[in-house]
């Protein structure tokens, strides 16, 4: 489990590819260090389990089904990533519940600039916005941000200067594919609700 608030950048700088998944290497600042295997890393979104590491990078698993729904699947060498480990037991819950498990991938449609913030829309397949909702929480790259607006194919959120300088957000180009994951809590009450009938 993840909140959603970026802890560092990363970057990809190793690309293992087999024939049904690939292997990462990421390199870290060197604040951020100390990774043990096994342990659980959310990188742009999508949780993964480190199964190497050294002083400043770690090594991870991406499996079929991962590659097959995130935007994973077109990584490259250079490609910075927003990281975060798992949330501990007692720690301070800033952003929101994600869990690192990719619901859908979308493009980044328009990019509008505000005094001090920034405006992102993105499109989003039809059958994920019910689960969005305006001024609800959502996990874009790992990110958790809070819904602006939302149509029937896009969904708007703002990015404060903070957001902006602690992700890779800020280096999003129009068309570029990015990881959704929905607040959890809407998938569960769909479900209750589908079962009462």
């Amino acid at each position: 489990m993840f909140t959603g608030l970026i802890e560092a950048i990363g970057e990809i700088t190793r690309v293992d590819h087999t024939s049904d998944a690939l292997t990462l290497t990421i390199k870290t600042p060197a604040s951020y260090s100390g990774f043990v295997h096994g342990e659980s890393i959310n990188v742009d979104g999508v949780c993964l389990t480190v199964i190497s590491s050294s002083d400043n990078s770690f090594s991870v698993d991406v499996m079929r089904e991962t590659l097959k729904v995130t935007s994973l699947k077109s990584v490259t060498v250079g490609k910075r990533v927003n990281l975060e480990r798992a949330l501990m037991v007692g720690g301070r819950l800033g952003g929101h519940y994600v869990q690192g498990h990719v619901d859908t991938v979308g493009k980044l449609e328009v990019r509008k600039p505000g005094e001090k913030w920034e405006y992102f829309t993105f499109t989003i397949p039809k059958e994920f916005t019910t689960y969005i909702v305006k001024r609800g929480s959502i996990a874009i790259q790992g990110v958790s941000l809070t819904v602006v607006n939302v149509s029937k194919r896009h969904i708007t959120v703002s990015l404060i200067p903070e957001t902006l300088r602690a992700t890779t957000l800020s280096s999003l180009q129009l068309g570029d594919d990015v990881n959704f994951e929905v607040d959890i809590l809407a998938k569960y009450v769909e479900k209750a609700l589908g079962k009462s009938k």
